[in-house]
């Protein structure tokens, strides 16, 4: 379940000092001070950090969210299940990144054409704390509206997925849009009850099931959403009626997978290894490995939420693995 650019100026110093009055008589002149610095000059502001990309699929506008991130402890409770934070740390190290943590960004999807908007997740809203719930002013900043969103695709119902639904009032962010969502994920939510939702990060659960109530559509796994357009992918194992979305718009696809994976190192280079997030381990592991030799083999595009923005791109063969390539 969730980075950072910053930029470090580094001053330069220079000084010089002129020589002395070749005249032995003469008193030897002052040194004359050195021009201004870096050192002195206002440094310029770190660059914005980029939270919304366009890409086309097909004829299709499709725009990535940064929602936000969460950064987990590499201490095997989470990734690496029943390995060692060495066995994890060497894949994190070789893929140049820090050995202490994993950092998983969380990154709903929009997509418009024709007259529908189409959002795939709604990040994390207020059930993550000040590091996530941005996707309301970022769909402002690329130019959209919330009330704008047709068709929202749930891939299931962890907080970091459908905490954007509501506000921190609890009133729909999205009072237009029909909510898809697979039956079984559906009646997941609903028989937890607010204390049991707070263990999949669901802190405003009253407020959330009836906000998704009147706008709901409770579809059977696998099945077609939007004629032509959307898909419904039934990705086993991480929650009861976990889905995935294939958007097409002519010759081309994209495949959201939702939570299927989460780390763009871990759960791409070791797929067979457990991790707790997902309810039916066995069943998680895999529909990793599936997903991973079906994709390569046929060249599908890939939306990741929660691999490093703007999660697009495929999974390529190395050696007896597979390794992410973004766009």
């Amino acid at each position: 379940m969730t980075s950072s650019i910053r930029l470090t100026v580094l001053a330069l110093f220079a000084a010089s000092m002129l020589a002395a009055c070749s005249k032995p008589a003469e008193t030897p002149a002052e040194p004359t001070p050195p021009p201004a610095t870096a050192a002195t000059e206002t440094p310029p502001p770190a660059p914005k950090e980029a939270t919304n990309l366009a890409f086309p699929i097909g004829q299709l506008h499709a725009i990535a969210l940064r929602d936000g991130a969460v950064d987990f402890p590499n201490d095997n409770k989470i990734f690496g299940v029943g390995h060692t934070p060495e066995e994890v740390g060497a894949l994190l190290s070789a893929a140049g990144q820090p050995t202490d943590k994993i950092q998983l960004d969380i990154d709903p999807l929009l997509v418009a054409g024709g007259d529908r908007v189409l959002l795939f997740d709604t990040g994390a809203g207020t059930n993550f704390g000040p590091g996530a719930g941005k996707l309301v002013s970022l769909l402002s900043d690329s130019g959209n509206e919330a009330a704008s969103v047709t068709d929202i695709f749930i891939s299931h119902v962890h907080g970091d997925h459908v905490g954007g639904l509501v506000n921190v009032d609890g009133v729909p962010n999205f009072p237009n849009a029909k909510i898809h969502i697979s039956k079984p994920e559906w009646d997941f939510l609903v028989g937890l009850g607010a204390e049991k939702a707070k263990e999949i990060g669901v802190q405003n659960f009253d407020a959330l099931v009836a906000a998704m109530k009147p706008k709901l559509d409770a579809f059977a796994p696998g099945a077609e959403l939007i004629q032509g357009l959307v898909k419904a992918v039934a990705i086993e194992g991480h929650t009861p009626g976990h889905s995935g979305y294939k958007i097409t718009s002519g010759a081309d696809s994209l495949l959201y997978i939702g939570d299927a994976m989460h780390s763009y190192i871990v759960s791409v280079q070791k797929p067979d290894w457990p991790m707790s997030f997902d309810a039916d381990q066995k069943t998680g592991a895999a529909s990793r490995s599936a997903l991973l030799a079906d994709a390569e083999k046929s060249g599908q595009r890939i939306y990741a939420v929660h691999f490093p923005f703007p999660g697009v791109g495929k999974f390529q063969k190395q050696g007896d693995g597979y390794v992410w390539a973004p766009e």
